[in-house]
């Protein structure tokens, strides 16, 4: 039989692991802003050309299904929006990508500037409306299609 004190123990344990399940689906694919992070076409191997304005670098897993749904969403994204980008990064290949953002999770898309500053961050897939409204203001001056 269980005494009072294993109840209380069971009933606290359950109610940190909710508390701590909605605060990360909370989370999950919001926008972030205010990074600190540069050099993001560096780390991705690539150079932001006249035309390219925005970089969505993306930190993925190779047994991450979201990762996938967030490559698919970006590459639509791209064809439809001239001057951005987007780079996908293995973690698995690239620990050292995922330690010089501070990613902890996959997918991560962190989103660089022109001049590789960072712009924001999204963990988990992104919504894309407020993706697109948040890239906006670094497209200003791309050309059109």
């Amino acid at each position: 039989m269980i005494d009072a004190a294993g109840v209380w123990a069971l009933v606290a344990t359950l109610g940190l692991a909710t508390a701590v399940g909605l605060v990360l689906r909370f989370r999950n694919g919001r926008l972030r802003t205010g990074g600190s992070a540069a050099g993001g076409w560096a780390l991705a191997g690539a150079a932001s050309s006249g035309s390219d304005r925005v970089l969505l670098l993306q930190l993925s897993s190779p047994v991450c299904s979201p990762c996938r749904q967030t490559a698919a969403l970006l590459t639509e994204l791209c064809s439809r929006r001239p001057g951005v980008v987007h780079r996908e990064i293995d973690v698995a290949e690239r620990p050292d990508v995922a330690r010089e953002l501070s990613v902890m999770r996959t997918p991560t898309v962190v989103a660089f500037g022109p001049d590789g500053s960072e712009l924001l961050r999204v963990s988990g897939v992104p919504r894309l409306p407020e993706l697109e409204a948040a890239i906006a203001p670094g497209l200003a001056g791309a050309s059109p299609a």
